[in-house]
């Protein structure tokens, strides 16, 4: 859920390009996730509050929890979360979690998740990299436009080879790592 969040501040910011990088550090004990894009970036008056759950840009509630909720995930296993950005250029969120705690929350369903960010932003270029173990996968759609061509993302049997495509290549590795 916290990915979908965060992506979803990348999509509202108006970035055209959301990297999405799962990376496990054996040796250090993190699981680290950064989302990074080149939408509007923000402030330093709303990055100084953005961990904040009662200050929100939004006006459609007066309360935004996804960065909270990431930050406290995150430090409840020993891990951090920083942000960097600047307006015009974008957005960089890294969360680190502690690889193997107990209060890890699981990944869930990856796939699924970053298959579902592409259909529902067909528009949007991401790049989606998992590295652990020394293995890497990366899936980026820039790439994947040029095979597709013209033919969206949000086509279902698009939609379902992606996510099984994605799948097929993260679980592997996730589970080598023994991180899923």
């Amino acid at each position: 859920m916290n990915v979908l969040d965060v992506a979803q501040n990348s999509v509202a910011a108006g970035a055209t390009l959301i990297r999405i990088t799962l990376e496990a550090d054996e040796e250090q004990g993190l699981l680290t996730l950064t989302i990074a894009d080149n939408g509007k970036g923000m402030t330093p008056e709303t990055l100084a509050h953005v961990t904040d759950p009662f200050y929100t840009t939004r006006k459609t509630r007066k309360v935004g929890l996804g960065l909270p909720f990431l930050k406290m995930s995150a430090e409840m296993t020993g891990g951090t979360l920083a942000i960097e950005s600047e307006v015009g250029k974008g957005t960089v969120v890294t969360a680190s979690f502690g690889l193997h705690h107990i209060d890890r929350a699981p990944l869930g369903d990856v796939a699924s998740t970053v298959a579902g960010l592409i259909q529902c932003s067909p528009d949007i270029d991401f790049v989606f990299t998992v590295r652990a173990g020394g293995e890497e996968f990366c899936a980026d759609t820039r790439e994947m436009r040029e095979v597709l061509d013209g033919v969206s993302f949000a086509e279902p049997a698009v939609a379902q080879w992606l996510r099984e495509f994605i799948g097929e290549n993260t679980q592997p590795i996730l589970q080598r790592s023994n991180i899923i």
